[in-house]
C-alpha cells in the first residue's frame, strides 16, 4: 500500500511538474507569467507562504490541488485517517512536485538545484535542498503514521 501511495504520487507529481515547466519555463514562481502578486514583504507571505511572493497562478494553483485531493469526499464519507492520508499526500506532491520541476526543466536541471539559483528558495535552504522539503516532509510522515493509528 505505502509503495502504490509514492509511486501514484511521484507519477502525478511529475505530470504536474511537467504542466508548470510548460507554462512557467525557465523562470519559476511565475516570475514572467501575467498574474497578480503580493510581495513578499506582505505579513501573509512572511509567514504562510516561506518569505515568497504570493501570485494568482500559485494561489489558484494551490486551490485547485487541495480540491482535486479531496474530490474522493464526493464518493465516500470523510473520515480521520483519509484526512490525515490526503494531507499528508499533499505535502509530498509538493514536495516531489517541486524537485521533479527543477530536474526536468531544460533551464534548470539537477546541476543548477542549488540555492544560489533559485532565489525563491535562496531563504530557507538546509543542506542539500530547501528547508520546506525536509519540513514538510517530516511533517506529512507524522500524520502518515498516524493515521494508520485510527
Amino acid at each position: 500500500m505505502l509503495y502504490t501511495f509514492f509511486l501514484a504520487l511521484t507519477i502525478l507529481s511529475i505530470c504536474f511538474a511537467k504542466v508548470e515547466i510548460a507554462i512557467e519555463g525557465g523562470a519559476g514562481w511565475a516570475e514572467n507569467l501575467p498574474t497578480w502578486r503580493l510581495s513578499k514583504d506582505y505579513w501573509f507571505c512572511k509567514y504562510f507562504w516561506g518569505g515568497r511572493p504570493l501570485t494568482g497562478y500559485h494561489f489558484w494553483t494551490f486551490l485547485f490541488m487541495i480540491l482535486i485531493f479531496h474530490f474522493v469526499f464526493v464518493f465516500i464519507q470523510p473520515t480521520l485517517a483519509l484526512e490525515l492520508k490526503i494531507i499528508s499526500a499533499l505535502m509530498f506532491f509538493w514536495i516531489f512536485e517541486d524537485f521533479f520541476w527543477f530536474v526536468l526543466n531544460p533551464a534548470f536541471g539537477l546541476k543548477n538545484f542549488k540555492k544560489s539559483k533559485i532565489w525563491w528558495h535562496e531563504k530557507g535552504w538546509w543542506l542539500i535542498a530547501p528547508r520546506d522539503y525536509f519540513v514538510f516532509t517530516a511533517i506529512a510522515t507524522t500524520l502518515l503514521i498516524l493515521a494508520s493509528k485510527f
